[in-house]
């Protein structure tokens, strides 16, 4: 019974993964709500890796719904189209640069003092009120991008820039590389989908960061939750992904920074009481 217990909170987990991951109101900020509600009776360093691992089931769903997009081998691709895909990692990789040298230089400064409850509630507000007032300045302004194929190697090397504010947790990483991508000119479809694409070799590098640094010396209970958990991302991710496309096509991103302010206040009262009541 116990095992089925775990595994119920695995579940949970895994949908709160899939859904927030692409949406700008940061996963982090529900899976620290959800680890200190929803306790998996687990090691701490398994809980480290989990925490990063789980996001490969959400890249799969990227890579899933966008292959032949991003697949450069594709034979069914004239030369130009092939030569197009190739330049689209090759922008990938550049706005990927920041956020990997900094993240690998202070990936365990960064864990030890910014991953606790009150600076993901900061952030989620912080940012929230910047979407609220982003989104209302430029609520009538023409989108330069309208492609992602327009996006210069300059362009993708700024938006790499802003994603390196979602070092701090609460940012969320979709949430900084939308902004980015939106100040610089491009359309809501746009910044979405070169956000996915972001998000494939930065998870995957982090996860392996992680599996790096911690192994995977876990019981087999342990990787069937692993495993079980990115399985449920990966399925949720799909829906999340076409959701967001689906959103941004009539409506601005404000419903999500009002989100990210409520759900910053939660954050600070639920911490808020549990450190008073502790005493």
């Amino acid at each position: 019974m116990s095992n089925f217990i775990e595994f119920l909170k695995i579940i949970v987990f895994g949908v709160v993964e899939g859904f927030t991951e692409w949406l700008p109101i940061s996963s982090t900020g529900h899976l620290i709500l959800v680890e200190n509600i929803v306790h998996l009776n687990v090691s701490e360093d398994f809980m480290n890796v989990f925490r990063v691992v789980i996001q490969l089931g959400a890249i799969l769903a990227v890579l899933v719904l966008y292959f032949r997009r991003l697949n450069p081998f594709d034979p069914g691709k004239k030369p130009a189209q092939k030569r197009a895909t190739w330049h689209l990692w090759f922008k990938i990789v550049i706005a990927c640069l920041p956020a990997a040298v900094i993240g690998i230089l202070f990936d365990d400064v960064l864990d030890k003092y910014l991953y606790n409850p009150y600076v993901v509630a900061a952030m989620l507000i912080i940012y929230g009120v910047i979407f609220i007032a982003f989104e209302n300045h430029n609520q009538y302004a023409e989108a330069r991008v309208k492609k992602v194929s327009q996006i210069s190697y300059q362009t993708a090397f700024y938006i790499g820039l802003f994603q390196l504010l979602a070092l701090v947790p609460g940012t969320s990483r979709s949430g900084a590389t939308l902004l980015g991508a939106m100040m610089l000119g491009c359309s809501r479809t746009v910044a979405s989908e070169f956000t996915f694409f972001l998000g494939i070799p930065v998870m995957f590098g982090a996860s392996l960061l992680k599996i790096v640094h911690y192994g995977l010396a876990f019981s087999a209970m342990e990787l069937f939750f692993m495993v079980a958990a990115m399985v449920i991302a990966f399925i949720v991710s799909m829906y999340s992904i076409q959701f967001l496309l689906g959103y941004v096509k009539k409506h601005d991103f404000k419903f999500f920074g009002y989100y990210r302010i409520v759900l910053g206040v939660i954050v600070l009262i639920y911490f808020g009481l549990t450190a008073i009541l502790a005493k």
